[in-house]
């Protein structure tokens, strides 16, 4: 099988805190020492590494360092990370988007690419003229398109407003006719970014079985950004994993996955540190989760309750209020949720200054042993989130009350409700 793509010692290098990338003093000291004294570019001798969550040692950063990979034509090829490590950087070098600061890209055959909501989409333009704009950049003729024009409206499912400005569209419907436009172009190259989360379930569903169709049926390379682990497993075989913009693991994708979730998993800290807010008058200052402030716990045997502690203080009166907390599997799937507020109705009002939130929630008894992400939020149902604290707890369960209950399994695409009750 041929080489589809292949990353030859890629990097890219930014400068931190300036929107260009260069000053005239640097500029002219790169020039002096290249083409003048033909030596090598002195600002790719400095930078640091690509950390998010550390302060910069120098004003240069490695968005990437030193890539190297091949993708064989026909594979599909899930590319994960957390978030700043690189993984959509990669996909911007690869769509041409921005080129590499150093090293080389080889890819053979035309690159369709869906990056972010509106890529490629010119606002003033209908949906229809837009079409026809990214098959002209793609090579194609108007009668090539036009074949392919009912296919792409059908698939998006925006027929209604094919013939408005997509500036008028939703971020959901730029994305629906976004992606139909990449897949159904004919690419030899689909790169597809994690944009597919912002579509709803049953187009997300959609999206991946034409990606899996794209590959198998029709030969094309398919690269997948995604943070959702279940869809990764679901269509990739093969895997790159980044951290810090270097690659940390290639191969078969179960391996790859396996690889990032026991990294993800290994950092102990306090809960409060994943936290997230929306609403400056709020402050969270503390997170209790079965009696622990730390992000690591167990749930033991015959365990009934799960008790929750939040502490925070508001500048100002909160109304309509809700504690969210919803149960994940180590693939990001979601199991189960409370949400009382959505399905009861239960909202609280918090007055100003200091608030304590107690919620002890009744396990159920099927949760099986098995590993469990746990996201911790603060919204006025349907309205707005006030914080969020996302994979805020990681927890092992030892087994259900009955000692024989099996890991929560919701492949029909149902959540369980847990409820709370009095008592903490």
């Amino acid at each position: 099988m041929s080489t589809a793509i292949e990353f030859n010692n890629i990097s890219k290098q930014y400068r931190l805190g300036l929107v260009s990338t260069k000053t005239l003093s640097h500029d002219l000291n790169r020039w002096w020492q290249t083409a003048v004294l033909h030596k090598e570019d002195p600002y790719l001798k400095i930078g640091s590494t690509n950390d998010r969550s550390k302060a910069a040692d120098s004003e240069y950063v490695w968005a990437l360092k030193d890539i190297n990979f091949k993708v064989e034509q026909g594979d599909v090829v899930g590319i994960i990370g957390k978030n700043g490590a690189g993984k959509s950087t990669l996909l911007k070098l690869l769509s041409r988007v921005t080129g590499p600061t150093t090293g080389t890209i080889r890819a053979k055959g035309r690159i369709g690419s869906l990056l972010e909501v509106g890529t490629g989409f010119h606002p003033e333009m209908t949906g229809r003229e837009n079409i026809y704009m990214n098959g002209a950049i793609l090579g194609m003729t108007k009668q090539e398109i036009t074949k392919k024009l009912d296919e792409i409206v059908d698939f998006s499912g925006c027929e209604r407003y094919i013939d408005t400005p997509v500036k008028r569209y939703s971020s959901g419907m730029m994305v629906r006719l976004g992606f139909a436009v990449a897949a159904h172009l004919d690419p030899e190259i689909l790169v597809v970014d994690e944009v597919l989360a912002v579509g709803d379930a049953e187009f997300q569903k959609k999206a991946i079985g034409k990606m899996q169709d794209v590959s198998r049926g029709e030969g094309r390379t398919v690269l997948f950004v995604s943070h959702n682990m279940a869809s990764i497993r679901a269509l990739c075989k093969t895997g790159v994993l980044l951290e810090k913009g270097m690659v940390r693991a290639t191969g078969r994708i179960n391996n790859v996955v396996e690889t990032y979730l026991d990294s993800a998993e290994a950092e102990m800290s306090e809960i409060v540190k994943s936290v997230r807010v929306y609403d400056e008058s709020i402050r969270i200052n503390c997170i209790r989760f079965n009696g622990s402030i730390n992000n690591k716990t167990t749930i033991v045997s015959n365990q009934e309750f799960l008790d929750v502690v939040i502490d925070g203080e508001t500048s100002k009166c909160l109304k309509n209020t809700d504690i969210q907390i919803l149960f994940k599997s180590r693939e990001e799937t979601p199991m189960a949720i409370l949400c009382e507020g959505h399905y009861k109705g239960a909202t609280e009002d918090i007055p100003i200054g200091k608030f304590c939130i107690e919620k002890r929630i009744v396990l159920p008894r099927y949760l099986g042993q098995g590993d469990y992400k746990i996201d911790i939020a603060m919204h006025e149902p349907m309205v707005r989130w006030l914080f969020y604290a996302e994979n805020a707890v990681f927890v092992h369960a030892d087994g259900g009350l009955d000692g024989v209950g099996q890991a929560m399994n919701m492949k029909s695409g149902g959540v369980i409700g847990l409820e709370t009750t009095k008592g903490l």
